[in-house]
């Protein structure tokens, strides 16, 4: 098998998440929420110089105080796919948590785990390779279908397949605003993957990992840009 990141195209990355879908590990609940350390990832894209900026953001997950922040920037290797994007953003994501010198804990993807057409989202396979806890937390639901939760922050449905099979839940994180989807990514049950989600969502509709890792990728993005990265000599 090639690497896990960097396939040459469309039909070797489905084979790779066919081989490192069976690793995926469904049977452990994961840390109890508001213990130990937890990481947001998310990136960021300047399509026009093929640019990638991922962050990783540390959080202690008792207080969701930040205890460290890092950020890599490379070239998107891998076209735009829908059902592949981990392959655009993983290598990058994988800079970004290797250059932190505390263990990441508990890793907060901005994307899917389960919730995805092949049951392999970023958030599967980055725990994967890495080993690490991780769970996805999107912002829409993507081909899936749910019922509207309660109005009330806490209320879940499930997120249901074509054949009805529960890939995730919806999850209302703060009273009448739009839930987010949940996911287990590896090496967490789903509902702690909810429980965590709640308890990193205190005052906004995302969790504060995700929050935090999406303005720092934006920035470092900026930054890179201004300095040039990707320009022509």
């Amino acid at each position: 098998m090639k690497s896990p990141s960097s396939p040459a195209d469309e039909a070797e990355a489905r084979a790779i998440q066919d081989e490192l879908r069976a690793r995926v590990v469904l049977d452990e609940p994961g840390p109890p929420p508001g213990t130990g350390l937890v990481t947001g990832v998310d990136v960021a894209y300047d399509d026009a110089r093929d640019i990638v900026a991922a962050a990783a953001v540390v959080l202690d997950a008792a207080t969701l105080a930040v205890v460290e922040e890092a950020t890599a920037v490379g070239r998107v290797a891998f076209p735009y796919v829908p059902g592949l994007l981990a392959f655009r953003e993983l290598p990058t994501v994988l800079a970004a948590l290797a250059s932190l010198s505390a263990d990441p804990g508990l890793v907060v993807c901005d994307g899917y785990g389960r919730a995805h057409p092949r049951r392999f989202g970023l958030a599967s396979h980055l725990g994967v390779v890495t080993g690490l806890a991780a769970v996805g937390v999107a912002k829409n639901p993507f081909t899936f279908t749910y019922e509207q939760p309660g109005p009330h922050r806490g209320a879940m449905s499930p997120l249901l397949d074509g054949a009805g099979e529960e890939v995730g839940r919806a999850v209302r994180t703060q009273d009448g605003v739009k839930p987010v989807f949940v996911s287990v990514g590896h090496r967490v049950s789903l509902d702690n993957a909810c429980a965590h989600t709640l308890r990193l969502a205190p005052g906004f509709r995302l969790p504060e990992s995700t929050r935090r890792a999406d303005a720092l990728c934006r920035r470092a993005l900026r930054e890179a840009v201004g300095a040039g990265f990707g320009t022509s000599a």
